[in-house]
């Protein structure tokens, strides 16, 4: 594909220039658009199947409304390129998704245009009927769209969301983009009731003013009431979208979600309602980009890659977490018939799909709905069974008062297999995995392990199976570490491990960090401090009897985990020896800080927060009065 910026494209560098494009040329913008997508997002990576298709979605979009003006609100938020580039951030995509550049999502910071900072699944319509309620109460006449996905709608608060939207008493206009699939295939009711409207016969509805004309006449409202009930009763028969009609929310579609014409047209028409109204389009994830069309799921998130074929620029393979999980959990499921899976709308990337194939009738996706997914597992769990739920961090916690009140209450065996907790870089704020340890830690009857490396995951997911009580471990994203293979203990319940001795200064480690820890240890090495580095292993209980040994043994304790400060492991640690230590010894707790943390690698991050190991040697040389040499 070309990499120049076409004529038209060139064109837009305001919010509503493309107004000013003929629209006989709107065919020729969109494969522009697609050509720059394709082009930008193989050299930064980033979310492309999406993206492609909705690029004529959100041309009419920008076509209806007038920006900043009116609202247009990006459920998740990924598929909103498009819209950044219409908006005038075209060059912005040099940088999209880098440390200090343009985000993947949409940022009321980077733009006026952009209506919400929004990240997460299923919360567009929400978001919208509050900034229609607050147009109806500030008496303003602007547009509130929501765009949601197909998959989003799943979740259950889309649903909570359309059941107040029928008390609007303005106009809302909720754009289902309907292209058969998440990240993953769509599962469930909601997936197979979309399916038969995509297939089903358009019926000509009855004039949506004979009701109201009869009203206003002198044969009254019983009358009208008797055809509107005879009317409704035939849509039900023939008509697509009864469901939302029934809530109160007027449908239209399903439309062609690649017709620019088609949809201006429903949306002006949408526009002018005064009450929610769904317009149903239906667009091919990927659309434009052969490669992306034939594999949309690999192109979801995409690292850098071939525009040519889609191959990717790096090519290099290394053992990761969620192949370790995937791998021990079949074979833990293989002598275990209890053992079930369960997923929200990510089995490929959780590597639960190896489950799903070993064992089709134990595997369960639940689609986008975490808090379902967390007291389903709950149910299953007080009959006998021993669910893994397996989740990314981010967005279990969506489902923390269903894992502290149907989980930890009642002390169900279920196992928390949290994904991609810490950093996890070019997705940011929204993404970010650093807020489990805190959320886990304030729920009573909770286990929090994490491993030091690929070995102790397996170790741990043995002894989960095997516990009686609620338990999560927690690793990160990327290449796991294969270092310290040689420390191999037992695991045994709320006990740490020590992996090196020395004086002064301890180290405790959480996960990922026990790596860092032994790269602190050489740095602090050439300046003569020898130190004492513990795998912490549980978070959750505290070790106390290793607490209470370094405490009398080392003057400085400092603890490192890749998580926010607040509530944290260090916050626990700290408690615990001013609440049991005769003489307090000198702690520092190393973590995140109490701030969203923006996107960019992980590495780049960890190096201006200074967790990274020279940035945390350096903490520890100053906290210490040590000077380097």
């Amino acid at each position: 594909m070309e990499s120049k910026v076409g004529r038209l494209l060139n064109q837009i560098n305001e919010p509503n220039d493309i107004k000013k494009i003929d629209p006989r040329e709107y065919r020729l913008l969109a494969k522009e658009i697609r050509q720059f997508l394709v082009h930008k997002i193989s050299m930064t990576g980033g979310h492309l199947a999406s993206n492609l298709g909705a690029v004529e979605l959100t041309m009419a979009l920008h076509l209806c409304l007038d920006f900043p003006n009116d609202s247009l609100v990006w459920d998740v938020g990924h598929q909103s390129y498009t819209h950044k580039l219409l908006t005038g951030r075209k060059e912005g995509f040099d940088t999209l998704r880098q440390f200090g550049g343009m985000s993947g999502f949409p940022k009321r910071s980077e733009s006026n245009c952009d209506a919400f900072d929004t990240g997460h699944s299923s919360t567009s319509i929400s978001l919208a009927i509050g900034m229609a309620k607050a147009r109806e109460l500030k008496k303003e006449k602007n547009n509130v769209f929501a765009v949601i996905g197909d998959g989003a709608l799943s979740g259950g608060m889309a649903f909570e969301a359309l059941n107040n939207a029928a008390r609007l008493k303005s106009n809302l206009v909720i754009v289902l983009n309907d292209n058969q699939m998440s990240i993953s295939k769509n599962v469930g009711g909601m997936s197979k009731y979309l399916g038969n409207i995509r297939t089903s016969t358009n019926y000509t509805e009855l004039k949506e003013d004979v009701e109201t004309k009869l009203r206003k006449s002198h044969i009254g409202n019983a009358l009208a009431d008797s055809i509107k009930g005879a009317k409704d009763a035939v849509k039900r028969l023939f008509v697509p979208g009864m469901l939302f009609e029934d809530m109160g929310i007027t449908y239209i579609g399903p439309i062609d979600g690649h017709d620019v014409k088609q949809m201006v047209s429903a949306f002006e028409s949408a526009s002018k309602m005064q009450k929610a109204v769904i317009v149903h389009v239906c667009t091919k994830k990927g659309k434009g980009y052969l490669p992306a069309e034939e594999d949309p799921s690999a192109f979801h998130g995409i690292a850098p890659f071939k525009p040519s074929d889609g191959t990717l620029k790096n090519k290099e393979k290394y053992l990761t977490y969620t192949y370790v999980f995937s791998r021990k959990l079949v074979e833990l499921a293989d002598k275990d018939e209890k053992i079930v899976a369960i997923s929200a709308a990510m089995p490929s990337g959780t590597g639960l799909n190896r489950m799903a194939e070993r064992f089709p009738d134990r595997f369960f996706d639940v689609g986008i709905a975490e808090e379902h997914a967390v007291t389903f597992a709950a149910g299953m769990a007080s009959k006998g069974m021993k669910p893994v739920v397996t989740i990314y961090s981010t967005f279990l916690q969506r489902a923390y008062d269903q894992i502290l009140h149907d989980v930890c209450i009642g002390r169900l065996p279920v196992i928390f297999a949290v994904d991609r907790a810490g950093l996890v870089g070019s997705d940011g704020e929204t993404h970010q995995g650093m807020f489990d340890i805190s959320y886990f830690n304030s729920m009573p009857n909770m286990t929090l392990m994490a491993p030091k490396n690929v070995l102790e995951l397996e170790k741990m997911l043995e002894f989960a199976a095997g516990f009686d009580g609620p338990i999560a471990i927690r690793y990160p994203r990327g290449k796991a570490y294969t270092g310290l293979k040689e420390y191999d203990t037992k695991i045994e319940y709320g006990k740490s491990e020590k992996i090196t001795d020395g004086a002064d200064i301890a180290l405790l480690a959480v996960g990922s960090m026990v790596e860092t820890a032994v790269k602190v240890r050489k740095i602090l090495l050439q300046h003569g401090i020898d130190v004492t580095i513990v795998n912490a292993r549980f978070v959750k209980p505290l070790d106390e009897e290793m607490l209470s040994d370094i405490g009398r043994n080392h003057r400085y304790i400092i603890t490192m985990e890749e998580g926010i400060l607040t509530g944290g492991f260090g916050e626990s640690v700290s408690h615990w020896y001013q609440e049991n230590a005769p003489q307090m010894p000198f702690i520092r707790n190393i973590a995140l800080p109490d701030k969203f943390i923006e996107h960019g690698s992980v590495e780049m991050l960890k190096k201006k927060y200074k967790i990274d190991a020279e940035g945390i040697a350096e903490k520890i040389m100053d906290f210490t009065g040590a000077l380097y040499q």
